[in-house]
């Protein structure tokens, strides 16, 4: 099965492995999700911590185990061929602020389309409260879920199976392995809740008073679209997906949980339609990323062409047996047969042989 990312064919058995690495990074953040919350909830007793402080310190925890174990993972790998998405720490900011400003964006014209349907009704705005919950968020929405969950799942899972199988089957597979990730984190967090004495949620698929179904179908274009930012063009784009997932995230909390979380501003959207709003508004922004990436491959198409110049071989042509069939002209040793669909004007290149031209087959 072959790749991209200047990979070759890969053996059966790498497949396999891909696979299990996949697996192992979806391990690997179901386990710190799991741990980090229960021992978060265990130091924040133990200190008496209440408040933000008492939601910051399993974020921080989830992201000290995830993080360094998938780096330390994938830096074992001597045979990696498709990076985590990290890129330099310089590019890391504009990354994460082009995930969020697409997502936003997107969501903004979702909802603005839902509120001219009469989908959407909004609260008074408190800007104080609603600029101070977004910054509160979104550290801790970063620690806790956006930077271990795409550092694990979009960064070491993909890039493992991307390094041996082709994107439709890599991004699928991610998706399926992050699916797992939430039911895979309440049992974890249920064993060291009991170990630590702090009580645990049930475990199961989904969350308590979830739809199954519509749950996992969020779910899954979350993880497509999160995919979409991951492999769009730019210097760091695992960041671009971290912004893509903070915004997700503070978008969704501040409209349709506002009233809970004392956001400073909410929105009363029925059941259905919030659902529509949320899916179109995923793929619209998956939208954007993959247009950009097509966008950014055919110029990078063209600026390649432009550099070959006019008249040079390209890299797609082939030969077999002596026999010349690809697109440019070529010098050809005597007895040996030839042809070419494109010619040119070119200097002699000495006895024994020639130069072929457009539509000329012959032998020499």
């Amino acid at each position: 099965m072959a790749t991209t990312c200047g990979t070759t064919t890969p053996v059966r058995g790498s497949v396999w492995r891909a696979w299990g690495r996949a697996l192992l990074g979806g391990a690997v953040m179901a386990s710190a999700l799991g741990t980090g919350n229960a021992l978060g909830e265990a130091l924040a007793r133990l200190l008496g911590a209440e408040g933000y402080l008492r939601q910051l310190l399993p974020a921080a925890l989830v992201s000290a185990l995830a993080v360094p174990a998938v780096l330390g993972l994938r830096a074992m790998r001597s045979t990696r061929r498709c990076p985590m998405g990290l890129g330099p720490r310089s590019s890391a900011p504009l990354g994460f602020l082009r995930g969020v400003a697409v997502t936003a964006s997107c969501a903004a014209v979702a909802l603005g389309a839902g509120t001219a349907l009469g989908w959407v009704h909004w609260s008074a705005l408190d800007p104080a409260a609603l600029a101070s919950f977004l910054v509160g968020n979104a550290l801790v929405a970063v620690l806790l879920e956006a930077l271990p969950e795409e550092a694990t799942l979009r960064g070491y899972a993909w890039a493992s199976l991307r390094d041996r199988l082709g994107g439709v089957i890599s991004a699928l597979g991610t998706t399926a392995v992050f699916l797992l990730v939430p039911a895979a984190s309440t049992v974890a967090q249920a064993g060291v809740s009991r170990l630590v004495g702090v009580a645990a949620p049930p475990m199961g698929l989904t969350p308590a008073g979830q739809d199954p179904i519509s749950y996992l179908v969020l779910l899954s274009v979350f993880g497509l679209t999160l995919l979409a930012a991951r492999t769009a063009p730019g210097a760091a784009p695992l960041w671009v997906a971290i912004g893509t997932h903070v915004a997700f995230l503070s978008v969704n909390r501040v409209v349709f949980e506002g009233v809970q979380r004392g956001a400073g501003w909410s929105a009363k959207v029925a059941p259905a339609h919030a659902a529509v709003l949320e899916l179109g508004y995923l793929a619209a922004t998956a939208m954007v990323f993959v247009g950009a990436r097509v966008v950014s491959s055919r110029v990078r198409a063209q600026a390649q062409a432009q550099r070959r110049g006019p008249g040079r071989p390209s890299a797609a042509t082939t030969h077999s047996a002596g026999v010349w069939t690809g697109a440019g002209p070529r010098l050809v040793p005597a007895g040996r047969e030839w042809s070419s669909a494109v010619g040119g004007e070119w200097p002699s290149h000495g006895r024994g042989a020639r130069i072929i031209r457009r539509g000329e087959v012959g032998r020499l």
